[in-house]
Parts: C-alpha cells; sequence; structure tokens
C-alpha cells in the first residue's frame, strides 16, 4: 500500500504544477492586455519601443475581441475591446487551472 501513495502524491504535484503554469501564462496575457489599456488611458508615447511591445503583444492577444463595441468615446472602446480578453482570459484560464488543481 505505501507504494501507490507516493504515485498519488506525485500525480497532484504534477497538476499543481500545470495548474501554476495555467495561472502564470494566463495572468501575464491579462496583465498585458491591462497594461496596454493603462499605457493608452495615459497617452504613453507611442513611439517608445516598450510601448510598441506592449501594443502589439495586447493586439495579438485580443485579435478576436477588436471592434466589437464601436463607440464614440476611444478611450472607452479600448477599455472594453481590450479589457473582455483579459477578463475572460483571466475567468477561464483560472477554471482550467483549478480542474486541474483537482485532478
Amino acid at each position: 500500500m505505501s507504494n501507490t501513495e507516493p504515485i498519488h502524491i506525485h500525480r497532484q504535484d504534477g497538476g499543481r504544477r500545470a495548474a501554476l503554469t495555467v495561472c502564470t501564462i494566463v495572468d501575464t496575457a491579462a496583465g498585458l492586455l491591462v497594461l496596454w489599456i493603462l499605457l493608452y488611458l495615459l497617452d504613453a508615447n507611442r513611439v517608445n519601443i516598450f510601448v510598441k511591445f506592449v501594443h502589439g503583444t495586447a493586439d495579438w492577444l485580443a485579435w478576436w475581441s477588436q471592434d466589437i463595441f464601436t463607440m464614440d468615446t476611444e478611450g472607452l472602446r479600448v477599455i472594453l475591446n481590450y479589457g473582455l480578453p483579459a477578463v475572460l482570459y483571466v475567468l477561464i484560464g483560472h477554471g482550467i487551472a483549478a480542474r486541474l488543481n483537482r485532478a
């Protein structure tokens, strides 16, 4: 019986590592999206290489949600079109991580 216990603990540890990996990826993606929203609202210099990188990465992460919301207020449009993927990534990613953690 003691031979099977370490295997169960090892599987549980693998699930926790996978859950941590998923959470890290999802939180990083959501963080980049939120960072772009903040940089846009604070009118960051768009010629700056860091701002270009964050904007390009945010565009890549939010390609599917571009122009879902079209409104006259540009700041609100950016908040909604980039905020929606950030929220969905966190909700879905942490849901998957919780499921992996239980496995």
